[in-house]
């Protein structure tokens, strides 16, 4: 087994402590990455309590992170020790089913793995999240970061991100396109910067007038 620092909920006081992890130790096709920077969203709050109140399992949260390959796996084939990588919220899955074969992962028929508090597929441990060092990982589902993209910027691109790209790319936003922003928070605001870059007319629909600055700011 590997060891790295990370931090573990502790469920009687409802916050993190930094302690040891023990990672499992590199398969074939593992990669395993330095954690440089990993964003915090509301849904790791919602898993620390629901840890509280059940007091149960173990918890280390962070679903979306950027970072440094550190080692890899004998067959990998797409990544080098030093390469800047991102890691989201599904970190395996059965890859079997139509919707995995047509790389939609996060409708596994089997339901996916989940970054922390899945099952691990070969020997069904814990995962445990990118609130740590070090993370290690399938290569299938480890991302080339682009060069010239600031790392800590992109960590949250890889959970809030994605969930406002995936139906901005499916509803084929573009050019002409009218898009209405239901709230201007960690999703909302993405969705404002990204919706107008591909040219869509933008609007934010929210309680209060007090964001109206901040959404113009983001185009």
């Amino acid at each position: 087994m590997r060891t790295t620092t990370g931090w573990q909920a502790n469920p009687a006081t409802h916050t993190l402590c930094r302690t040891t992890l023990q990672r499992r130790d590199l398969r074939p096709d593992d990669v395993a990455v330095r954690v440089d920077y990993c964003g915090v969203c509301h849904s790791d709050l919602h898993a620390l309590r629901a840890l509280k109140n059940t007091g149960d399992g173990i918890l280390v949260p962070g679903h979306e992170f950027t970072g440094t390959v550190l080692e890899v796996g004998g067959a990998v084939t797409d990544f080098t020790p030093g390469d800047p990588v991102a890691v989201g919220n599904i970190v395996d899955s059965c890859g079997t089913c139509p919707m995995c074969r047509a790389g939609q992962e996060n409708f596994c028929r089997d339901f996916p793995t989940l970054t922390y508090g899945g099952s691990d597929r070969q020997d069904g441990a814990t995962t445990l999240g990118g609130y740590s060092r070090e993370y290690v990982v399938r290569e299938k589902f480890a991302y080339h970061l682009p060069a010239g993209l600031d790392p800590a910027g992109a960590a949250p691109l890889l959970c809030a991100g994605i969930t406002v790209w995936e139906p901005l790319q499916a509803l084929g936003v573009g050019p002409g396109s009218t898009v209405a922003v239901a709230g201007l928070g960690g999703l909302g605001h993405l969705a404002v910067k990204l919706a107008a870059a591909l040219g869509a007319t933008t609007s934010v629909i929210s309680r209060t007038p007090d964001k109206a600055a901040e959404a113009h700011s983001l185009g």
